[in-house]
């Protein structure tokens, strides 16, 4: 009955209804507990004495896993919060146990949703219904929606479509898929569906990346020579009908990046269709959504942004991008700084050199608080058998960059690719060690590497010293299971690469030797001591002449005086959190005076750093000593960008 009582209230704090309440779940008589709680003891580090609403939505969260336990131990077994019967998903060469289980009794928790669905159809009677499957752990609830349509409503046609669909359907051919759904359609969903609404409305039988049955057989129509719509076409999604006060927040575990992407309500947009480098060796880079590469230009996209705040006024913003480039998303932020919107937003990227300080100190200023972004194995070697495009000195010098900025970095990280040995293993993770030390990463994650048959390691396992193995492919085909021709066991890696990035994301345990992570022997680290912090040292590079200087802060203010005989002028500099003074001689206060407004962004001409230059050599000389002089400097950090 004491769990009972308590959901009520832990949920309404979740929507974000009943604050006050975080620091009665933070005591610890107030929420019943059980096996989840047993990680408590690194509480007071994850969130501090003060962060209690953190504190409070991760125990509660915590709380909400406990319950799902006690419903999988006694009601349903494949019951999840966000996943439901995922395990069924997840590499289903064969449809037959999916099948067996659509043809079982429903569940209790299929009761319910089914009690919703049925509400929805007797109020629209549609004609067309179509679900969106992004991941395993939907696929079964969209099976069985779908099967209780067929069953109640016989003349309303469904189609599937989305992530799983794109990548683990595209070779579909048991006829049995068809007794649930009408249509499968991959990739991008526009001109396909628009193309189905006309055949089921008009009896038109011209198709896009569509299976269907046909004489018992299923077959792919792709019979247009109609393009797919272009980027700028397809409009800004509607949030308008979802219940956006009735989702909750959680926070799962204490990982900075991993509460962002499950605490807060944060709108979805993208930059850009597909990724501008596709290069990545373990990606799906042969499919659409990511070798077909579309952006969209940064004024459509801050169109799209004020029309989502106007329709749901929140003003949070994920870019979900599979690398968002860094062109475009300058662009986007000089036009949301010119617009003078005041957003929250985040992304996806690649850690590539062009992610420069002054780039990151623009996006900043747009209001980017975090990037997250792969760094993968953590080896040079590695990182260019996967065609990556970086190095590890590189991503540190980017990381850096974001971090002096004030945005939040959270790498990816990956063990277990092809040919990676122990060595490199325990390398990879002294690199992140030192990152963390250095304190230019704030938050990681470890994936051990999957193979997929879309991924160029698919197509050309040779090539990386593996050996798949293959199964008879008539349902999903998307993971395959292989051996690694070095006989390496990586998965008993996986606790301590993961106990240890736990604790480095807190500053702790960084001095500790690696193999203390580890309750088997590993070979001694070869990356010496300070690899990340020489790195990190650079010189003053000139920017290129074509780079275009920007003034983004508050116009400074002049005032001429005397010091003595010497002419003099006091610039003063406004800033957020403070104001402060350059004194400077006369004359280059009067060209900074003349220059600077010349430089907003709102400025029709744009100055060029080749410009900019020689303007100052009609006054002056030395201008490379201006540039690295204490006060160019001063004012780059307060607001002069070079981009």
């Amino acid at each position: 009955m004491l769990t009972f009582k308590t959901i009520g209230d832990v949920i309404a704090f979740l929507q974000g209804q009943n604050n006050s309440l975080a620091r009665q779940i933070c005591t610890h008589n107030f929420l019943p507990q059980a096996s989840r709680f047993d990680q408590l003891e690194m509480l007071e580090d994850s969130f501090g004495k003060m962060g209690f609403q953190d504190k409070a939505k991760h125990l509660a969260t915590l709380y909400l896993e406990d319950l799902s336990d006690f419903i999988k131990e006694n009601i349903d077994s494949n019951f999840g919060f966000s996943r439901y019967a995922e395990r069924m998903g997840m590499s289903a060469n064969s449809f037959d146990e999916l099948y067996d289980f659509l043809n079982a009794p429903l569940t209790y928790i299929d009761q319910i949703s089914l009690e919703i669905l049925n509400q929805k159809l007797e109020n629209t009677q549609p004609k067309f219904v179509c679900l969106s499957v992004p991941f395993p752990g939907n696929l079964y609830s969209a099976f069985r929606c779908a099967q209780y349509i067929k069953s109640k409503f016989p003349n309303t046609k469904v189609a599937m479509g989305g992530g799983f669909a794109n990548t683990e359907l595209r070779s579909v051919n048991d006829t049995r898929v068809f007794e649930f759904f009408d249509f499968i359609t991959l990739d991008d969903g526009e001109l396909p569906i628009e193309l189905l609404h006309q055949h089921i409305l008009k009896e038109t039988f011209v198709f896009k990346r569509t299976f269907l049955l046909e004489n018992e057989k299923v077959v792919y129509h792709n019979n247009t020579e109609l393009s797919d719509y272009k980027q700028k076409d397809v409009g800004t999604p509607d949030y308008s009908d979802l219940l956006l006060d009735k989702y909750i927040s959680v926070i799962e575990i204490a990982n900075p990046m991993h509460s962002l992407w499950s605490d807060g309500r944060w709108n979805k947009l993208t930059m850009a269709h597909g990724c501008y480098w596709g290069k990545c060796t373990f990606c799906d880079v042969s499919l659409d959504y990511i070798k077909v590469y579309e952006p969209i230009a940064a004024k459509t996209l801050v169109d799209r942004i004020e029309e989502i705040i106007n329709q749901t006024g929140e003003t949070g913003f994920h870019f979900v991008d599979e690398a968002a480039p860094p062109s475009l998303m300058k662009a986007l932020a000089l036009e949301i700084i010119q617009r003078k919107l005041t957003i929250t937003w985040w992304t996806n990227i690649r850690f590539e050199k062009n992610f420069t300080r002054d780039l990151c100190l623009l996006l900043k200023a747009s209001g980017c608080i975090a990037v997250s972004g792969g760094l993968e194995v953590a080896s040079d070697r590695l990182l260019e058998l996967i065609q990556k495009g970086v190095t590890v000195a590189q991503v540190a010098n980017v990381t850096k960059n974001f971090k002096d900025a004030g945005i939040m970095v959270h790498a990816y990280l990956m063990y277990g690719y092809p040919t990676q040995t122990i060595q490199e293993t325990i390398d990879s993770l002294e690199m992140v060690r030192q990152l963390f030390e250095m304190e230019v990463l704030q938050s990681g994650f470890w994936h051990q590497f999957a193979l997929t048959t879309h991924s160029p390691v698919g197509q050309n396992p040779k090539d990386y010293g593996i050996i798949p193995k293959y199964e008879k492919i008539s349902f999903a085909n998307n993971d395959i299971q292989f051996e690694d021709k070095t006989g390496i066991d990586h998965n008993q890696f996986s606790f301590g690469l993961k106990k240890s990035l736990y604790n480095f994301m807190y500053g702790i345990g960084l001095e500790m030797p690696l193999q203390d992570w580890f309750d088997f022997k590993i070979p001694k680290t070869k990356i010496p001591k300070n690899y990340i912090q020489n790195a990190l040292k650079k010189e003053y590079a000139m920017p290129k002449p074509s780079a275009i200087i920007y003034w983004i802060g508050a116009l400074p203010t002049f005032e001429n005086f005397k010091k003595g005989k010497e002419k003099l002028v006091k610039i003063t500099i406004h800033e957020l959190s403070q104001t402060y003074e350059l004194m400077i001689d006369a004359l280059l206060g009067q060209w900074l005076e003349h220059i600077l407004p010349q430089l907003t962004i709102s400025a029709q001409n744009k100055v060029t750093f080749k410009e900019l230059k020689e303007s100052f050599e009609e006054h002056f000389e030395n201008f490379e000593g201006f540039y690295k002089n204490p006060i160019f400097q001063n004012l780059n950090s307060s607001g002069l960008l070079i981009l």
